[in-house]
């Protein structure tokens, strides 16, 4: 028989992480979102050094409608 007939051993194959392997999937994902997590944050940021006032205002106003719901419960 030649060669070509006989049946080759299977190459084994080398385990996969399943964690590493979803890192090497999520990994992109992940920086992508961090990245524009910290744009959002650099604005909210902006948006309260140039509007203190507003902020405070705003601030107070879900404070106290806070305040009523939880004190229904």
């Amino acid at each position: 028989m030649s060669d070509a007939t006989q049946p080759q051993p299977e190459a084994k194959q080398p385990e996969v992480d399943p964690m590493h392997a979803f890192q090497e999937r999520l990994g992109p994902q992940l920086e992508q979102a961090q990245a524009q997590l910290t744009e959002v944050n650099e604005r909210v940021k902006d948006f309260i050094r140039k509007n203190p006032g507003s902020t405070l205002l705003g601030a107070a106003a879900i404070g106290f409608l806070v305040g009523r719901w939880a004190s229904r419960r």
